[in-house]
């Protein structure tokens, strides 16, 4: 198990990596305070949770998937707006991010408790 976050992990980095690198050549099209709310703005999500644990994770994996972010890279390849790649980018380094920094898919179990393990003190 312990391999296996590694992995996750790892492959977190490279997902921020890869976002970062399908920004890069459109971050001129909006100023540097702009990319960095979009790319905090998945963490808007944890309103889920004044709804209840389940509800919270439910809405914070729906949004710190690897599959949102392509969303916005599909669309980008469909209308080539860049501003669709500068989002599905952000979108996906911020979910490469979590999962570097330990922060996985949420259980309905509770906040702390991650497909990568329990984060924070344990009680």
């Amino acid at each position: 198990m312990i391999r296996a976050v590694r992995w996750q992990r790892f492959e977190g980095g490279i997902m921020l990596l890869c976002g970062l690198a399908i920004f890069w050549p459109h971050a001129d099209l909006m100023p540097w305070w702009g990319a960095l709310l979009i790319f905090i703005a998945p963490d808007l999500s944890f309103a889920g949770y004044a709804a209840g644990p389940r509800v919270g994770a439910f809405v914070y994996n729906s949004v710190h998937i690897y599959a949102f972010g392509a969303v916005f890279l599909a669309l980008f390849f469909i209308t080539s707006a860049p501003l669709l790649a500068v989002v599905g980018g952000l979108w996906l380094a911020h979910s490469g991010f979590d999962r570097l920094l330990g922060y996985g898919l949420k259980s309905p179990d509770g906040f702390a408790v991650t497909h990568l393990g329990q984060i924070g003190k344990p009680r």
